[in-house]
């Protein structure tokens, strides 16, 4: 299939001050699409100008939602450079998810060659000071205009670019988590594994009543037995318990983050012992009063390491050491981030280059 490049009229104008970038909120000149029909399968690949969609209201995604994104970020480098963070693994995570939500795959590779064209055409809107990036955001879409409980015969495929500015403003903070003992994101069986938008909105409640009490995130625990902790909506978790990076495995209610994958490889590389077990939420609470828990912290594209300062359960509060941001959890942060922008090397060549 051949990528088509259409023309854009005029440029948009670029946000000038780089900290009054709010993430998700402005949009570049250009976007890529392709659609799918059954029978013909992918087709009319281009990259366009940025711009609404026409659906049908009985378009499928807008009744059944079958739709699935991911979530990547280009980053601007000291020396000029564009690099991009383990993209293939984002595109074959894409796949993935089409498969548990009965969509059509894709050509990895040619997704992968597609997104990095749409972002050397849109390189002016990568952001340059530190922390800032270029979010990149594939979808895919039903749009078979029927209404009828069935996988779609059409399907839209689209990549949007959007320049965010950075994460921590004033320093890496850690976050107060609220542990859910009522609501669930997931449950074995089910689509907890997908990136698709149901399990985001299904997240949206919990996430609320938290910030209404003053908590930055919620963690979920498992649907079965509401015991073990699982997620939190935009990350994967992992703690150094016992001297041990405790983390939830991937039975198919958490989602296998690409953030979470190089974390794991990083602490194994620095002599920690990895269990990919289930943490009950009591261990988390004593092991936070007794010492045991020494950190806690948050792995996504987002916010690349987010560190917790304290969790609280139903009417319990308990900090993590003094509340700050722990030693590994900082080594971490610092590691990825230094790979991602280039002050560090790249053993692993983890990272693109455009």
């Amino acid at each position: 299939m051949d990528l088509q490049i259409l023309p854009i009229s005029a440029p948009k104008k670029l946000i000038e001050n780089e900290n009054d970038l709010v993430f998700g909120t402005q949009f570049s000149d250009r976007m890529f699409v392709m659609e799918y029909d059954e029978g013909q399968g992918w087709h009319s690949a281009r990259i366009q100008p940025y711009g609404p969609f026409e659906l049908d209201p009985a378009a499928m995604v807008l009744h059944y939602s079958q739709e699935i994104f991911e979530g990547l970020k280009a980053y601007r480098r000291p020396d000029g450079k564009v690099a991009m963070f383990r993209p293939a693994d984002n595109i074959a995570r894409f796949n993935r998810s089409a498969v548990r939500m009965c969509m059509p795959e894709v050509d990895e590779q040619f997704l992968l060659d597609a997104m990095l064209e749409l972002v050397r055409l849109e390189e002016r809107w990568i952001p340059k000071n530190e922390g800032t990036s270029l979010y990149i955001r594939p979808t895919m879409i039903a749009t078979e205009p029927v209404l009828g409980v069935r996988p779609s015969h059409k399907y839209l495929c689209y990549i949007i670019l959007s320049p965010v500015g950075a994460y921590y403003k004033g320093g890496v903070a850690p976050v107060k988590i609220w542990i859910s003992d009522h609501f669930v994101r997931a449950v074995e069986g089910g689509t907890g594994e997908a990136k698709t938008g149901g399990n985001y909105a299904a997240s949206l409640f919990a996430a609320r009543e938290a910030a209404q009490k003053g908590y930055d995130q919620v963690l979920w625990l498992d649907a079965k037995e509401k015991r073990y902790v699982e997620e939190v909506g935009s990350m994967n978790m992992l703690f150094l318990y016992d001297g041990k990076i405790v983390t939830s495995p991937l039975k198919g209610t958490v989602l296998d983050g690409i953030t979470r994958r190089s974390v794991l490889t990083l602490v194994k590389e620095l002599g920690y012992e990895i269990e990919e077990r289930a943490l009950s939420v009591d261990e988390v609470m004593e092991g936070a009063e007794n010492g045991r828990l020494k950190e806690a912290f948050g792995a996504g594209t987002a916010v690349v390491i987010s560190p917790v300062g304290s969790f609280c359960y139903r009417d319990t509060c308990v900090q993590l050491g003094d509340g700050q941001p722990g030693e590994l959890t900082m080594k971490l942060y610092n590691q990825l981030t230094g790979i991602q922008y280039g002050r560090e090397t790249d053993p692993h060549n983890w990272v693109t280059l455009l």
